[in-house]
């Protein structure tokens, strides 16, 4: 439903008091003055900056001017016995630490059932008093959908040639998608005055620095594939093949998402990254811990926020790294409760939403995590990313001699229980320093040794319990990585 059609059933339902969050006022408030316009109701405007504007009246400065207070009052004014009055107060939470407000408030919207007035309150974040939690009803005015951005798209590429066409165009409302109005006229623009036509390249950086202020996500754009990265021939293969089904446009059929669980190290983070451009699909990765926020209520907010975003800009893929740390407070009396809130906008976000969003979280303790996070329907697969076997350490070394541009015909260290981290750190120490790969492999302590009980008690517990990300089935720990005995490294060793 729309705005309007939301709206026109709270007042005919005689609802008094509604709270639009929205970050284009603009926008909400031309919806709400041609709602009031084919229904024949009263309409008044306030803000701080211009005081009190009575639609259709030009003199109102004696009806309420500036004073937040006498704009309420002036409502009283407005109504009539077979009438609709509807007052518009933008920005007003920053006006409802008055008592005194506060209590016009409840005054008004008590009686507004009975002289069929209704205060309306437009702001970017719903922060309402608890004397006025239940006597306001809360909207949302959703971002703009693809058709939209294609009929803003089409209103600044006017000319021939200035706007894409099939799927280049689809392209393009993907990259726009998650933008305000303003935003993507902004965006459009910028590109029409730089390339000459719109392209989806401007998009992408004004929607990098809107991400960026906002604080909540992060968007990576980087150019890794599948390719940079040696095993998880299974995970690549499950994850490729569910997001490039033809049928996943069938909600029913759309794909979920994946958890991750490894030692540290053994590149499920990059992994996250990679998928991105393997699908064609933009990775926004929300970090937790910036949602955190001082005012009480802010963290569930700012989390209803962030997976609002996510949602817009569907398709996309949503990372989440190190999730068991990044809830790592739920059950803890210590936060009021916070963090359990929190876990519990996500879990409920992760079963129930319908976009098409790919999930990837990752984890490397498994016993901080509740065992509902796991439950069927909220991931297609758990997938458990063992320390790399020989084969998978032949490919890992092919690439970072390579990028490093280390000799081949030199010697390999033993590299027996090694991550991907540590034989990338082991080439790169050797590059740095400008010594020989078994020199500086003494600068590199396995995770394997350092946490070697962790590591054991985590791949015991995935035995069984997880896929396995290097070949189709069930992880079994009886399934050892091979030891890997020093070798030499071919030029033309497989890479992939």
């Amino acid at each position: 439903m729309t705005l309007i059609e939301r709206l026109s059933e709270l007042i005919r339902a005689c609802f008094s008091g509604l709270w639009i969050e929205s970050h284009e006022h603009q926008d909400a408030l031309g919806e709400i003055t041609m709602l009031c316009h084919s229904e024949g109701w009263r309409l008044a405007t306030w803000d701080i900056d211009r005081g009190l504007a009575i639609v259709g009246q030009t003199d109102t400065a004696q009806a309420g001017g500036q004073d937040p207070l006498a704009a309420i009052r002036s409502l009283e004014s407005m109504a009539t016995p077979d009438g609709t009055a509807v007052l518009v107060l933008q920005n007003f939470h920053r006006f409802l630490q008055s008592a005194e407000i506060v209590q016009a408030l409840v005054r008004q919207l008590t009686t507004g059932k009975q002289t069929r007035t209704f205060v309306i309150i437009l702001a970017p974040v719903v922060q309402i008093p608890i004397e006025l939690e239940k006597l306001f009803v809360v909207l949302e005015h959703e971002l703009p959908g693809r058709e939209q951005l294609a009929e803003i798209a089409r209103g600044i590429g006017t000319e021939e040639g200035d706007l894409p066409t099939g799927a280049d165009l689809q392209m393009l409302l993907d990259a726009a998608s998650g933008l305000t109005r303003h935003e993507a006229e902004a965006a459009f623009s910028l590109s029409l005055i730089r390339h000459e036509r719109i392209t989806p390249d401007a998009v992408w950086e004004l929607k990098c620095q809107t991400l960026k202020k906002s604080g909540l996500l992060s968007l990576h754009r980087g150019r890794e594939s599948f390719s940079s990265l040696g095993g998880m021939t299974a995970l690549k293969a499950f994850t490729k093949r569910a997001l490039l089904q033809p049928s996943r446009g069938n909600p029913l059929k759309r794909p979920r998402g994946v958890l991750l669980l490894s030692p540290p190290g053994c590149g499920k983070s990059q992994f996250c990254k990679t998928l991105g451009n393997e699908v064609g699909r933009p990775v926004l990765m929300l970090d937790v811990g910036q949602l955190m926020g001082s005012l009480v209520g802010q963290s569930e907010e700012r989390t209803r926020q962030a997976l609002r975003i996510i949602d817009a800009m569907a398709p996309c893929v949503a990372m989440i790294d190190e999730v068991e740390k990044a809830f790592a407070g739920v059950g803890n009396a210590n936060d009021s409760g916070v963090s359990a809130r929190m876990f519990g906008t996500f879990l409920s976000w992760l079963n129930d939403h319908e976009s098409d969003v790919f999930v990837v979280c990752t984890a490397n303790d498994v016993s901080k995590l509740p065992p509902e996070f796991g439950r069927a329907e909220r991931f297609d697969g758990i997938f458990f990313l063992d320390l790399p076997g020989a084969k998978e350490r032949e490919a890992i070394w092919n690439l970072y001699l390579d990028q490093f541009q280390i000799d081949r015909t030199q010697r390999l260290p033993d590299d027996a229980q090694w991550t991907g981290a540590e034989i990338r750190a082991c080439c790169r120490l050797s590059a740095l320093l400008d010594v020989p790969l078994q020199q500086a492999a003494q600068n590199v302590v396995p995770v394997a040794v350092t946490a070697a009980e962790t590591v054991e008690r985590l791949r015991t517990w995935a035995s069984g319990r997880c896929l396995s990300a290097d070949q189709p089935g069930i992880y079994s720990r009886d399934v050892q990585p091979a030891s890997g005995a020093r070798r030499r490294v071919n030029r033309d060793a497989s890479s992939n």
